[in-house]
């Protein structure tokens, strides 16, 4: 069994899912980001690498036919993929968890394949609100815009698939849950397990 913790973290888009991940990971130096490979365009303040691996969609189909990728989906008309690599990176870091930014459907094959994965759903506090969000973008035009409040709805109804559900009405509050699955998460039986046989081992058992 891996102790690495898989956390993935899904919202629609517009619900904050972006700026709690980056938090969590100020929060967390122990923590990687795991950098996805898209075929849409990069935004202003995107950095190739850092935020995305930008590719070509060729490129990109020639990687799903490799089995480069631990998820794949096409998401707005783009591709989004995982590398399996990024797994193998967390762990020549020693770091202890990898967090995947990733829609729902990641979150599912993501989960397929390793069955201790954790995800995380991130709520915006109404629809109302999260088309507000959407349309405060600069980066967007009204076509992308209205086709992901579409598509918000849809997303929604998968909260049930994802082991914590947590609503960004309040930034601070939300962060602080987020922090809460990672402590709660680390403190796992499974996870533990090994120090507390290692205490045990430290002396003789009285008889």
């Amino acid at each position: 069994m891996d102790d690495l913790l898989l956390l993935t973290i899904s919202s629609p888009s517009g619900a904050g899912k972006t700026t709690l991940t980056r938090r969590l990971l100020a929060q967390f130096p122990d923590l990687t980001f795991s950098v996805s490979h898209t075929t849409r365009p990069p935004r202003s303040t995107e950095v190739n690498g850092r935020d995305y691996h930008f590719t070509e969609r060729a490129e990109f189909q020639r990687m799903i036919e490799r089995g480069a990728f631990a998820e794949w989906a096409e998401v707005h008309g783009n591709l989004y993929g995982t590398s399996v690599s990024e797994l193998e990176r967390a762990r020549q870091e020693h770091k202890t968890g990898i967090l995947f930014d990733v829609d729902y459907q990641g979150a599912r094959q993501i989960k397929a394949k390793f069955r201790d994965a954790v995800g995380v759903f991130i709520l915006p506090p109404s629809m109302h609100e999260l088309e507000h969000r959407l349309r405060s973008r600069a980066s967007d035009d009204a076509a992308s815009i209205e086709r992901r409040f579409r598509t918000a709805l849809e997303e929604i109804e998968h909260y049930s698939f994802f082991d914590y559900l947590i609503l960004n009405d309040k930034l601070e509050q939300a962060d602080a849950q987020l922090c809460g699955v990672v402590y709660a998460e680390r403190g796992r039986r499974w996870r533990m397990a090994a120090a507390a046989e290692k205490l045990l081992k430290e002396f003789p058992r009285i008889h």
